[in-house]
């Protein structure tokens, strides 16, 4: 009997080392699978780096197209949508200098930029809101979700002040823009989202030439001197200004060259489709360049791109990774 008990303490001793040695295996096994991913994806970050994880987006085939206004939902969800969307086509009625809610922006609607309502094609529309945020932003050199970027464009484009993140109209444009591109597969970007881009220019861009295109194609709706039309209702504008006061700021996204001319080729004059464009790229290019050599208001612009590297080509404020000046940066030419 006593043989029996020496045998199963031995017996449990071999079971208890060979349970250990089966976990240092599987801890080493799970490190060595660990460490290899890392690897394959690029090495452990540094402690300022934060992990981004985007990936390159696959283009859609065939063009985007928003929701039917029918399919909000009749329900207290469909209302913030609802009232979203009126935020984004009379952001001034509310948000103004003679807003109903709180003046904080300029008088620009949303929709002034980004056409009816964010859903028109290569018109700046939201279709890549809800598979897009939260992303990483280079200018910000942060992770952004939907309502800091909400924010961004009023602090920019509308040259304004932040909205809370507790009020009822930063969550209602939220609402709005994630129901506009609810149907868009993550990792997916629909094709018309944004704006098509125009092909660079051999020459730099000429404000003086751009006078030109802008007193033929700009001025009936924008004004002689940028002042703009107001609406009936004195509160919002229906052509908004493109410089001085009342206008997008030297932080906007609108502020660069190619986003500028972009825009105007493939929508403007105000109708024009991406598909029956009005203004040659020469044209684009150079009324993008005389809008924005005009006065725009100034913003602080010491944290934008932490990272110089990354700044896009036209961005037209130094310090810069390269050795081109700001006036290169600002009018091109963008190719050597």
């Amino acid at each position: 009997m006593f043989s029996a008990i020496i045998y199963h303490l031995k017996e449990a001793k071999i079971l208890k080392k060979l349970s250990h040695l089966l976990s240092i295996c599987i801890g080493f096994t799970i490190t060595l699978f660990v460490a290899l991913v890392v690897i394959y994806f690029g090495g452990y970050p540094s402690s300022s780096q934060p992990i981004i994880t985007n990936t390159p987006p696959i283009e859609s085939n065939e063009y985007w197209q928003a929701p039917s206004l029918s399919e909000i939902p009749a329900n207290d969800e469909g209302d913030l949508i609802r009232y979203g969307r009126e935020l984004i086509m009379h952001t001034s009625v509310y948000l103004g200098p003679k807003g109903s809610v709180k003046p904080i922006s300029n008088g620009m609607n949303c929709r002034n930029c980004h056409l009816e309502g964010g859903t028109k094609t290569f018109g700046i529309n939201y279709a890549a809101v809800a598979t897009g945020y939260p992303k990483w932003r280079e200018r910000s050199g942060t992770m952004v979700d939907v309502p800091e970027r909400v924010n961004e464009c009023i602090e920019r484009s509308l040259n304004g002040t932040r909205l809370n993140e507790d009020d009822e109209e930063l969550k209602a444009m939220v609402a709005y823009l994630k129901w506009v591109g609810k149907d868009v597969p993550k990792g997916t970007l629909p094709k018309g989202s944004g704006v098509k881009k125009i092909a660079n220019l051999d020459r730099p861009a000429d404000p003086q030439l751009g006078k030109m295109v802008f007193d033929k194609h700009c001025i009936e709706c924008h004004g002689a001197n940028s002042e703009g039309q107001m609406e009936p209702n004195g509160k919002e504008w229906l052509y908004p200004p493109l410089f001085g006061e009342h206008t997008y700021n030297m932080g906007a996204g609108l502020y660069r060259l190619s986003k500028f001319a972009s825009f105007v080729k493939y929508n403007m004059p105000f109708g024009t489709t991406f598909d029956a464009p009005v203004l040659t790229d020469e044209e684009a290019w150079d009324v993008a360049a005389y809008v924005n050599s005009m006065p725009h208001p100034t913003k602080d612009l010491s944290n934008d791109w932490p990272d110089i590297s990354k700044k896009p080509i036209d961005h037209p404020f130094g310090p810069f990774a390269d050795e081109w000046s700001e006036e290169r940066h600002k009018y091109g030419p963008y190719e050597d």
